[in-house]
């Protein structure tokens, strides 16, 4: 499912439920109650261990409009998420405009009830509003209601996160995957593994929508991150994923319109060749390369990473009846590190 393609009918549902009654950085701060289960072996003396990584899209769009059950199936997802050593998640919103559309709904503790069960030490910090990260309501996004969807979750010490928005969206409430809706793009932090071992983190939801405005901004919107990879993150061990957006199925492979032409697979991979990044399922020669869902990697001259496995979590993050409770099925790729 588009990010917010189906956020257009929220004006009508909120509005019916309220008549009835450039960059900014935060810090990775500590949970309240830091019980970690980790299998890593970060501060080893022997200068290597191992971790697992879960990218997942939880599809934590308000109830009113979603079709995936959001305020049913979050509370489910919560307690799988300790099986992890690092949790990225998309569609997780923590913030929401003031006094908008989604203000006031059951949808304000989704973000709460996905991290109820989960007792990962380390967090990223709510999302600081537009201002913070540099949009200006009025003239980039005028109907913006939330924020980038973002967060991460570690058993190992995060910090120095910086939010950054893409330049430019298309679709609001009648028009594109309505992502002007929110304040998509990418988050970066810093995850320290062990003393000395330190490995830039992405978190990113690309553009949705199959239309050539959407197609040219996607464009756009890879190169900006490689941009930003290559300068903010230069001669740094990196680990980037999420959604993508991207269908990267062979040409005529795929039903999607974007992916029949090749266009998305060529967008994904300048995207590698630019920043020297590796797609984690290449790596492993994984079964399913056409999947937007995606983690990539490098190392640098200090730490060594290498991915040991890349797995669709296919049988954890379902209901009672085995259906899956998200439109995207989780991603977990582990990685082994060594000190070079």
């Amino acid at each position: 499912m588009a990010a917010l393609a189906a956020v257009a009918a929220l004006a009508v549902v909120a509005g019916a439920s309220l008549a009835a009654c450039s960059s900014a950085s935060d810090s990775g701060g500590a949970a309240d109650e830091p019980t970690s289960t980790s299998t890593t072996a970060a501060g080893e003396a022997s200068g290597s261990g191992e971790f697992s990584l879960l990218s997942y899209n939880v599809a934590g769009l308000p109830a009113e409009i979603s079709k995936e059950h959001p305020d049913v199936n979050i509370p489910k997802i919560s307690p799988h998420l300790d099986d992890y050593d690092v949790v990225m998640t998309q569609e997780d919103f923590d913030w929401w405009k003031p006094g908008g559309l989604a203000d006031g709904l059951d949808f304000n503790h989704y973000h709460e009830r996905l991290q109820a069960d989960a007792h990962h030490e380390y967090q990223t910090e709510r999302h600081p509003g537009p201002e913070a990260v540099g949009i200006d309501i009025e003239a980039d996004r005028p109907n913006m209601e939330l924020g980038d969807g973002l967060g991460v979750l570690s058993v190992d010490p995060i910090s120095d996160t910086v939010r950054v928005p893409w330049d430019s969206c298309f679709g609001e409430f009648d028009s594109g995957a309505s992502d002007c809706l929110a304040m998509k793009g990418f988050l970066m932090t810093r995850l320290e593994l062990a003393d000395g071992v330190v490995v830039d983190l992405y978190d990113l939801h690309g553009e949705a929508g199959g239309s050539a405005e959407d197609q040219a901004l996607q464009v756009k919107d890879y190169e900006q991150l490689a941009a930003y990879v290559n300068e903010h993150s230069e001669g740094h061990a990196v680990i980037l994923g999420g959604d993508t957006n991207l269908h990267t199925d062979p040409p005529g492979g795929d039903a999607h319109e974007d992916s029949a032409n090749g266009e998305d697979l060529q967008i994904w991979n300048d995207f590698l060749e630019a920043t020297g990044l590796t797609d984690a399922c290449e790596a492993t020669d994984c079964d399913d390369p056409g999947r937007i869902d995606k983690i990539a990697f490098r190392s640098d001259d200090g730490i060594e990473l290498t991915p040991t496995s890349h797995e669709f979590q296919t049988d954890v993050f379902v209901d009672e009846h085995g259906e899956d409770l998200s439109d995207h099925q989780a991603l977990e790729v582990v990685f082994r590190w060594k000190q070079a």
